[in-house]
């Protein structure tokens, strides 16, 4: 089971308690949350229910701005990690249990448009969404919502400590000066450990990425179950790793995951703690649908607009921690001033996944997993 790549809202979490909640939960109960005084909770009518995985979040204020100006009140609906709450959709596909679908991203991308899970709609204002983010253009069966990208951050002080350059490359990693460093996540388990898993196919070949991971594995990399352990008990560089005396100095995670360190932390510092290798990366982008036999449509097409809209996207960073896909939007400063800008993510065509990901996470599991 993958576990939800949203884990930068609950890293947060995390290092506010550190300074947790556990990032990668395997079923969730629902949740529900209502904005403004437009319509009654629970009218098919006035209330549009957004089905997603837990780690959606989004203002108040701005919910309510939804309501104010379309008389829908939305509910979440809050439905484990992400492959759960798809898993739960497909199985309830044509008598869906809301209205809109939150919450998959490129490496699951294909089951769901396999499925028939969603009924096409454009949304408005799709033309100010970055083109390479509309990977179902043609058919508009799903819009983009947000992008991440999964990186190896670093610890700054125990490389300038030791006076070692911190790694910049995926080749870096499997380098001498970098061995007993990096600890992973399970490519079988977790999503930032598939999309690293992903990266490194992307960056050395379907034949390559395996010898690849031999010299990873000679070098010590240590793989653990999922972001959570990872982050906040492996990896030194952490308000939860410090308090853990973790002792690994590089962790996969997110471009976005230093801006967390700053914000959570008291006294805010003038400086991030953790870095970003911005040469091993993998761009995920996320996406929302009108769900197929969805009761309430037109507020379902609503909510997807407002979903694009500057508003929600400028929202999005300090809530979830991922970029906007709108070319309008404006990041907060804390984003521009301590997170990573990555200019070349590596990627790998959704189609691509959906036909290989078994295949590659077996041989990479035969590989790495004790």
């Amino acid at each position: 089971m993958i576990t939800t790549r949203r884990t930068r809202q609950l890293a947060a979490s995390a290092v506010a308690a550190a300074l947790g909640v556990t990032a990668l939960a395997g079923c969730g109960s629902s949740d529900d949350t209502s904005s403004g005084s437009g319509g009654t909770k629970g009218s098919s009518s006035k209330t549009v229910t957004l089905v997603s995985h837990d780690s959606f979040n989004a203002s108040k204020d701005v919910l309510k701005q939804f309501t104010e100006e379309t008389g829908y009140t939305v509910k979440v609906l809050k439905s484990g990690d992400a492959g759960v709450a798809l898993n739960q959709e497909i199985l309830t596909k044509g008598s869906p249990r809301g209205d809109v679908f939150f919450g998959v991203d490129n490496t699951l991308l294909s089951r769901a448009l396999d499925s028939g899970l969603f009924t096409p709609y454009e949304a408005k204002g799709i033309d100010r969404v970055a083109a390479d983010t509309r990977l179902d253009a043609g058919q508009h069966r799903v819009t983009p919502i947000d992008t991440g990208d999964i990186c190896v951050n670093y610890d700054k002080k125990y490389f300038a400590d030791k006076k070692l350059a911190p790694p910049r490359s995926f080749d870096d990693l499997a380098k001498p000066a970098y061995k007993d460093l990096l600890v992973t996540e399970n490519a079988g388990t977790s999503s930032p450990g598939l999309g690293f898993l992903l990266g490194t196919v992307a960056t050395y070949g379907e034949k390559g990425y395996q010898d690849y991971w031999k010299k990873l594995e000679r070098n010590g990399v240590k793989v653990v179950d999922g972001w959570e352990q990872a982050y906040n008990e492996e990896f030194s560089g952490s308000a939860g790793g410090k308090k853990a005396k973790a002792d690994r100095p590089l962790v996969v995670s997110y471009a976005s995951s230093p801006p967390v360190e700053v914000l959570y932390a008291k006294p805010q510092p003038a400086e991030a703690p953790t870095g970003v290798a911005t040469g091993t990366c993998f761009r995920q982008i996320e996406f929302a649908g009108l769900l197929n036999g969805a009761k309430n449509e037109e507020g379902g097409k609503a909510l997807l607009d407002f979903l694009i809209s500057k508003k929600f996207q400028e929202d999005m960073p300090l809530n979830m921690f991922v970029n906007p896909v709108v070319k309008d939007a404006t990041l907060p400063e804390l984003f521009t001033k301590f997170g990573a800008t990555v200019d070349s993510p590596t990627t790998v065509a959704p189609d691509r996944i959906a036909k290989n990901r078994e295949q590659w996470v077996q041989s990479w599991s035969s590989l790495v997993v004790k």
